[in-house]
């Protein structure tokens, strides 16, 4: 998993859909191994998005809310207006974890662990973008990008003075919160949080302190985007993930900020896993997710580490080229993240979208989220499931059947 940390790599991703392909689609796309968020460059086919530039918070030095080099944390903010004036969506960004010293000690070298080297603007798109067209139910909201620098779903809390990290996620959380509150967000009558990834990890691990921000009058709900991390074996039996997990829940002490309710049943590393976390979550919350999740495939289920020899790497690249048994595991793995969240499904309040595809991130990405070719379920696409959940026009529990037959996918094919 080291290697995974530290290696740096640039692929050119294209659309396998069928609708998508009609479209000669071809964006560019960057992958990076310490960063689990696929993003897309822009496309001659899309008016240019809208460019947010980067708020630091200066106060969070002071606060102790410091990314991994020390540096300020930030946040992209763009304000609302007519009928959303007083609506808050806040999306938590994604990009990996690192679980060594080592890997954190690189971290502190890119965006993801420091703001000297974040992005001085960034797009919004899907749930982010201002235009009705792309975004119908939050796109005259206040809405924030709060950039992600500490390496543990926003959730450590300690230091290493040799190394000369700080690991400050749950204060940096805490320091963003109350920038935002101090802009308007106290008079929010309603709020949604949200976050891909990792950041969707961190939205429910923050889900219910969220809430409490706000007063009971305020309607407040949560999403996770690509965050529901399975416990899964890996194809050569290993726990790849959970022992990632591990690394990281130990070496920033994430315990501390994990639900006392969960760490009562279950080891700390348990407690970071989504599975475990949402039978403890008291505010709405809604999971996202791609059942063959496009990260959780190359890096969970069949990373190098699990298949030195390279058997998976075609497989991987395209799922087309996968063969009648690893198919058959990656149906386990579908069966597995529907059964972990069988008792969640029951609850009222819970929203799902879980498509049968070889995807990951679909809020923030335009094509994804809200499109003429947007992937479907029940006949919904995600921004109107969304919305529909949000605002209580609908019960949506929306579950895929087994891949292949969804025709409506943006799956990941890599080259």
């Amino acid at each position: 998993m080291r290697r995974m940390n530290i290696i740096l790599i640039i692929i050119t991703v294209t659309f396998s859909s069928v609708r998508s392909q009609t479209q000669n689609l071809s964006p560019r796309y960057i992958l990076e191994n310490d960063n689990d968020v696929v993003s897309v460059s822009s496309s001659p086919l899309l008016p240019q998005p809208l460019m947010i530039p980067l708020t630091l918070i200066h106060g969070a030095v002071s606060k102790g809310a410091v990314c991994l080099d020390g540096t300020l944390p930030g946040y992209h903010f763009h304000p609302g207006s007519g009928s959303g004036a007083n609506s808050w969506l806040i999306q938590l960004e994604g990009g990996g974890w690192c679980n060594t010293i080592r890997s954190c000690v690189f971290r502190k070298t890119t965006r993801r662990g420091s703001s000297k080297y974040m992005e001085k603007q960034l797009p919004f798109t899907g749930i982010l973008s201002n235009k009705a067209e792309q975004n119908p139910d939050f796109f005259n909201w206040n809405r924030v990008k709060v950039r992600y620098c500490d390496g543990a779903s926003f959730s450590g809390d300690s230091q290493n003075e040799a190394a000369q990290l700080q690991f400050r996620g749950q204060k940096i959380w805490l320091a963003a919160m109350e920038e935002l509150m101090s802009r308007g967000m106290k008079n929010a009558n309603q709020a949604l949080l949200s976050g891909c990834s990792a950041g969707g990890l961190a939205s429910i691990l923050h889900c219910d302190e969220f809430q409490s921000l706000f007063p009971k009058s305020t309607k407040v709900k949560c999403l996770s985007d690509a965050g529901f991390f399975l416990d899964a074996t890996d194809v050569f039996g290993g726990h790849t993930l959970r022992n990632l997990f591990g690394g990281v829940v130990n070496l920033q002490e994430v315990q501390k900020n994990l639900p006392k309710s969960c760490l009562n049943h279950l080891d700390p590393t348990s407690c970071f896993f989504p599975q475990n976390l949402i039978d403890h979550v008291q505010t709405p919350l809604f999971l996202l997710n791609a059942a063959y999740d496009a990260w959780q495939f190359q890096e969970s289920l069949a990373p190098h580490s699990a298949d030195p020899h390279g058997s998976w790497n075609n497989c991987k690249s395209n799922h087309a080229n996968c063969n009648s048994s690893q198919i058959q595991i990656l149906q386990n793995f579908r069966n597995q993240m529907l059964n972990d969240i069988k008792g969640f499904s029951t609850t009222s309040q819970s929203g799902l979208f879980i498509n049968s595809c070889f995807a990951h991130c679909q809020s923030e990405r335009q094509d994804t989220w809200f499109a003429d070719d947007s992937p479907l379920l029940n006949n919904m696409p995600i921004a109107v499931a969304i919305g529909n959940w949000f605002f209580d026009r609908q019960v949506v529990k929306a579950i895929d059947c087994a891949y292949p037959c969804d025709n409506t996918c943006h799956n990941l094919v890599f080259k």
